[in-house]
């Protein structure tokens, strides 16, 4: 039976809860796929995946660190409104990429909308917060090629079908 390694592609159902037991997400209809070792979920739930087999249930706990990461504090900006498209949904909890001084890009949520200001910060929603996975391993599939090289599933051109799920 296929077990979760590098460059394979893995489908998992999964319920997210905080410490205090209450559910934060949930991935099952449809679950998720993501491509191993590729840094495309959390590395503490990543590390508990690695040698999984299909069929498999198991509960783990991540630790802040190994989840989202601490939260960065005081680290709110100000961004004009002008600067999304017109169109663009622009509410708390959006996440959207910002460009930095030098060029690298970095991810950016949405705290606030107040009038024409946009307030954001680098902190994921759960950021800070020690987490809670039940997760049932469904399908694991040799990647493809295209799919290595790019660092994720190619759910586009039909290689996301793993089968039921």
């Amino acid at each position: 039976m296929a077990q979760v390694e590098a460059k394979k592609v893995v489908t998992i159902r999964y319920v997210l809860r905080n410490q205090d037991g209450d559910e934060l997400e949930r991935a099952e209809d449809p679950p998720l796929r993501y491509l191993h070792g590729a840094a495309g979920i959390v590395p503490g739930l990543e590390r508990a995946l690695q040698g999984r087999r299909v069929g498999e249930h198991f509960e783990v706990e991540v630790s802040a660190r190994e989840g989202y990461g601490p939260r960065i504090a005081d680290a709110e900006v100000e961004v004009p409104r002008s600067v999304f498209p017109d169109d663009a949904e622009v509410t708390v909890g959006t996440s959207f990429v910002a460009e930095g001084p030098d060029g690298e890009a970095f991810s950016l949520w949405v705290v606030g909308v107040e009038g024409d200001v946009v307030r954001a910060e680098p902190n994921h929603p759960l950021a800070g917060l020690d987490l809670s996975f039940s997760v049932d391993v469904v399908a694991v599939r040799d990647a493809t090629g295209e799919e290595v090289a790019q660092g994720r599933v190619d759910e586009a051109h039909g290689h996301g079908a793993d089968g039921p799920a």
